[in-house]
């Protein structure tokens, strides 16, 4: 009986090439990922990994990071939002107005502005889901839309700054309880806890996959990986603790990415949008209300584009008519070459934000390198269009 089970568990081991084939995008993405931070490593003379770097590389991308959570969504149900960055540039307007010319309290505007946000994604949810009209030539009317309601809010002008309070969204660092010099103890502490609650998570993944016999992957390899993870986080925790500590909005940014990945993989509409982005009809006959999922979809990055919008604002400490320019292409981008599939129904959070951060890398290492802006867009575009080619190579050959 032992001789049976035991080989029942080894065949349901997976060989480390099976492993990769099955897992071909995440794993492929994660090692392009560290495989560009070392060559930007080398390339800047060990500047990419210096603390304040890091520091900054996760302030400049956070409300990328943010858009892209409901940028993935939008995508995998099929569709396409453009007007991201109009919507988040006219946020910060107008919570600049409101703020800065208007003097209302900055809470009562985060919550407004939070609420315009959801408001313009339901309008343009509504149009697509109800009236089927194309998701790109409604977003696109909203990008021109909004980005004129931004110059005409600020009349053209730049408003700031805003208040330190408003400020530390974005630019403010969670404080140290130890008050240690030299070294933020408490960005440790946490970045030991995050490491011991994804062992755990990771042991119990495993151990239900056993138990109903799924196909695992193997224990030394399962080994690597938590240890390689943790070292990461802990290594990246100990660069930004040498600094200031972890920045407020990665506390925010780290929730949403929590929240959105247990909605996308442990929910019942999170599965649905991957079935309405799979096939629509099949979804449909099933009985998923898929009208009412594209709305939520669209509505949901509309008060993600809105929150992004704030912390941008924060983070420049003034609102421009030109903030949020060309943000979408970063959003759509970062989906696409984090394994977002172009006609729906694949991608994952950890994905988008992988593909988040080998753009940003990109941008910073290119940046450090004294690369022209020219020459980023091109690279920037060859690597987008790399990682369409790719999905679309696999699903062919599969």
């Amino acid at each position: 009986m032992s001789s049976i089970s035991s080989a029942s568990k080894q065949s349901n081991t997976l060989s480390l090439g099976d492993l990769f084939k099955s897992n071909i995008r995440q794993y492929g993405m994660l090692i392009a990922l560290i495989a560009i931070m070392i060559f930007f490593q080398f390339s800047t003379d060990g500047t990419l990994l210096r603390p304040l770097n890091i520091t900054n590389l996760v302030l400049q991308n956070s409300y990328i990071i943010i858009m892209a959570l409901g940028m993935l969504l939008v995508i995998v149900a099929g569709h396409i939002d453009l007007s991201v960055g109009s919507v988040s540039g006219f946020i910060g307007a107008l919570a600049a107005v409101m703020i800065v010319n208007g003097h209302v309290n900055f809470v009562l505007a985060i919550i407004i502005c939070l609420a315009v946000g959801a408001a313009i994604g339901a309008a343009q949810g509504y149009f697509i889901a109800f009236f089927k009209i194309p998701s790109f030539i409604v977003t696109l009317g909203g990008m021109l839309v909004f980005r004129g309601l931004s110059l005409s809010i600020l009349k053209g002008q730049s408003v700031g700054p805003f208040p330190k309070a408003f400020q530390r969204i974005s630019s403010g660092f969670i404080p140290d309880i130890f008050g240690a010099e030299g070294l933020h103890v408490t960005s440790i502490i946490l970045g030991a806890i995050v490491s011991l609650i994804l062992i755990y998570l990771n042991i119990r993944t495993r151990q239900n996959q056993q138990k109903y016999q799924f196909d695992t992957e193997p224990f030394w390899f399962f080994l690597f990986k938590n240890i390689a993870v943790t070292g990461a986080i802990m290594y990246l925790t100990y660069l930004m603790a040498s600094y200031k500590g972890l920045p407020n909005v990665l506390i925010i940014m780290f929730a949403l990415i929590v929240l959105y990945t247990f909605v996308t993989t442990q929910t019942t509409i999170g599965r649905r949008v991957y079935a309405l982005g799979g096939n629509e009809k099949a979804a449909k006959l099933s009985g998923v209300k898929t009208e009412r999922l594209t709305f939520y979809t669209f509505m949901n990055l509309g008060l993600l584009a809105a929150l992004a919008g704030l912390v941008f604002a924060a983070r420049l400490n003034t609102a421009t008519p030109k903030a949020g320019n060309a943000f979408e292409l970063d959003v759509i981008a970062a989906c696409f070459i984090g394994g977002a599939s172009a006609t729906g129904g694949v991608g994952t959070i950890i994905g988008a934000v992988i593909g988040a951060f080998i753009m940003g890398v990109m941008n910073n290492g290119m940046s450090i390198m004294g690369v022209g802006i020219d020459f980023q867009q091109v690279i920037k575009g060859l690597v987008l269009l790399a990682a369409v080619f790719f999905d679309v190579y696999n699903k062919n050959k599969a």
